[in-house]
This record gives structure tokens, C-alpha cells and sequence, in this order.
């Protein structure tokens, strides 16, 4: 965790372009969270949702603009990468889990590797946040063994043993079958209820409903709309957006 406490907000984004090659994904996009906040990023695929989350966490670089984390811009030739990402936990569509590795080294190998912690206190940790999200019994469980909701959450688990200031989604459960879709949205609903700061790119509405602080609706690389979910959910203000909740609500 950061131990320095900073008043500003987590994230936040300012003017930020990126394009690969020709077509430009981001056109200039300004939002922010604060911290203990949740927020919903929702939009038809090709927005540029899932291009936000990994600018915010340098795993693609921006053309110009600015991206703040609390405070420190991370978008500066000389900020410090790798530490950025002990302070930024990121769960992706697909899990990511190392096959060759128990579940229990996979929890670990970032807290040993990056934070050098001593192993004993890594995996004493370890079996903390497996427990946190209900898999204290897969600790020795190779990925394969898992199914696709248990290694979702153990992906979550892994983000949480770097101990980090705020969490990153990018739709956790677009890879689920739909009855496994519930025990991750569980765990994310409880990280909630911590006051976890959390950034969440999502198409599960209701979820967003629930949960979110924030919702921003984004489209063709722009943010259309932001509200609480009862402003851009039940009551939207563009054609867009009702447009995409309508196709949602039919699907």
C-alpha cells in the first residue's frame, strides 16, 4: 500500500489520445476516480474501454495526454513503470495464470519477485486472500484443475497479494460461462464494500447498478456520458447510450 495519503483523486485521466497506426481509440479522454470510489466503464466493443484500462497501467503507451495516479503522472518519460504496478492491481478477461504453477506460487511469485517479501510471509498472505474469495481448499491446485470462475477469482487473489491502492477490471467475466459469472461478481462486490478503489470495464449492467459509484458510458473513443447509475442507466441523456442499453436489454 501507499503509505503517503494524497487528497486528489486515484485516477485521473486528462486529454489522453492513443491510436495504433491510422485509427485513433482514444480521442481525447478526461475522467477521474477518486479513492474508495467504484467505476463502471460500459460501451460496445471497440469504444476504447479495455485501451483506457491498459494506458492506465502502461501496458500500451499513449500518444499525448496525461494520466495521474494519485497525483504522480505516470505518463512521464521518467516515472517509474514497475513500480506503478505493485500499486495498481489488474484483473483481466482472460485469467492469465501461470499453467506450470500451483495456485499457491502463483499467488506469491510477484510479492517474492517484485516486493521481495519473505516466502513464508508471502504465503501466509497467500492463503489469506485465497480464503478472502473462497478457495483456501485450491492452494496446491494447478490452473488446469480450476475452472474458469475459480481462476478468475484466484486471478483477483493474485492482484490482492501485491497489496494494492486500487484495482483494474477488464471484463472480469466476458470469458465465463453465465453460471459462474456470480461467484466472481461476488468477490468484486465485497472488495466494494471495502472501499476498495476500483475502475471496472463491464458489460454486466445490473452489476454496475449495484455497485457502481460511477457510470461512464464511452463510445467511439470518446466518454459520451457519466452519472451515478441511475442517471446514465435508467435515465440516459443520448440516443447513443439508449441505443446500446436498449440492444443490451434485448440480448
Amino acid at each position: 500500500m501507499n503509505d503517503t495519503t494524497f487528497d486528489g483523486p486515484a485516477i485521473a485521466v486528462r486529454d489522453l489520445h492513443k491510436s495504433f497506426d491510422e485509427l485513433e481509440v482514444l480521442k481525447g479522454i478526461d475522467f477521474h476516480v477518486d479513492a474508495g470510489e467504484v467505476v463502471c466503464v460500459i460501451g460496445p466493443s471497440g469504444s476504447g474501454k479495455s485501451t483506457l484500462l491498459r494506458c492506465i497501467n502502461r501496458l500500451e503507451e499513449s500518444q499525448s495526454g496525461q494520466i495521474l495516479i494519485e497525483g504522480e503522472d505516470i505518463t512521464h518519460p521518467d516515472a517509474d513503470v514497475d513500480k506503478l504496478r505493485t500499486r495498481i492491481g489488474m484483473v483481466f478477461q482472460q485469467f492469465n495464470l501461470f499453467p506450470h504453477l500451483t495456485v499457491l506460487k502463483n499467488l506469491t511469485i510477484g510479492p517474492t519477485g517484485v516486493l521481495k517479501r519473505d516466502k513464508s510471509e508471502a504465503a501466509d498472505y497467500a492463503r489469506e486472500m485465497l480464503n478472502r474469495v473462497g478457495l483456501a481448499d485450491k492452494i496446491d491446485a494447478y490452473p488446469s484443475h480450476l475452472s474458469g470462475g475459480q481462476q478468475q477469482r484466484v486471478a483477483i487473489a493474485r492482484a490482492l497479494c501485491m497489496q494494492p491502492d486500487m484495482m483494474l477490471f477488464d471484463e472480469p467475466t466476458s470469458a465465463l460461462d453465465p453460471e459462474l459469472i456470480g461467484e466472481v461478481l461476488d468477490v468484486m462486490r465485497s472488495l466494494a464494500d471495502e472501499g476498495m478503489t476500483m475502475m471496472i470495464v463491464t458489460h454486466e449492467i445490473s452489476f454496475a447498478h449495484e455497485v457502481a459509484d460511477r457510470v461512464v458510458f464511452m463510445d467511439g473513443g470518446v466518454v459520451v456520458e457519466e452519472g451515478s447509475p441511475a442517471d446514465v442507466l435508467d435515465n440516459p441523456q443520448t440516443d447513443r447510450a439508449k441505443q446500446f442499453l436498449r440492444q443490451l436489454d434485448e440480448h
